[in-house]
């Protein structure tokens, strides 16, 4: 089914592009988000696409853009009001980017791929790098005596790992743990110190 210009406005028609790129990415992967086959699943030309996001970095990025802001949202929900002590924001933090990592694993890869991605357009920079800080912060807060934006860097170095090492089924054959809980309170205590401390 083409759909015409004038049959839906440019924001939907843009809007929608981004949603079957975020449908596509979630069942097929990043290699299926060519523009055609977008336009191919949103019903329209495959040169309609241009229109909207002249480059395929720019959807891109834009896809992407919606996982930064369900991970942030799910950020949010699992901090709360940040009343809680430092480190075990940290580890709630540290558990929902598991969680989405592994329950999301296409748009995941997305995320990360600056090799894909141009992060400096439509405001994904914006989205990301927020959450950093927040475990910037966090992490400072927790390890005081530490360089907070190293910590936290090889912290997320280190959930990134198990993140890709739990998806492909690697620690739990040379861990032998059904959980990446253990992995997970591991990875915190290498960098913010046994619990307690």
């Amino acid at each position: 089914m083409q759909t015409s210009r004038g049959q839906e406005s440019d924001q939907g028609l843009r809007a929608r592009l981004v949603d079957v790129g975020v449908e596509l990415v979630a069942r097929e992967g990043v290699q299926a988000l060519t523009l055609r086959e977008i336009a191919r699943r949103a019903g329209v030309s495959h040169g309609a696409p241009r229109r909207y996001f002249p480059t395929h970095l720019e959807l891109l990025s834009a896809i992407a853009r919606r996982g930064f802001e369900e991970l942030a949202a799910r950020a949010t929900a699992a901090a709360g009001e940040g009343a809680g002590q430092p480190r075990a924001q940290v580890a709630a933090l540290a558990r929902v980017y598991l969680e989405f990592a592994l329950g999301n694993r296409g748009m995941y890869e997305l995320m990360f791929r600056h090799d894909l991605l141009e992060s400096g357009h439509l405001g994904l920079r914006d989205t990301s790098l927020p959450l950093f800080g927040r475990l910037v912060d966090l992490v400072g807060r927790a390890r005081p005596d530490a360089d907070a934006r190293l910590a936290a860097g090889a912290l997320w170095a280190g959930l990134h790992g198990v993140a890709q090492l739990w998806g492909w089924g690697s620690l739990q054959l040379a861990t032998g743990a059904d959980d990446f809980t253990p992995v997970l309170r591991s990875v915190l205590d290498a960098h913010l110190g046994p619990e307690g401390e």
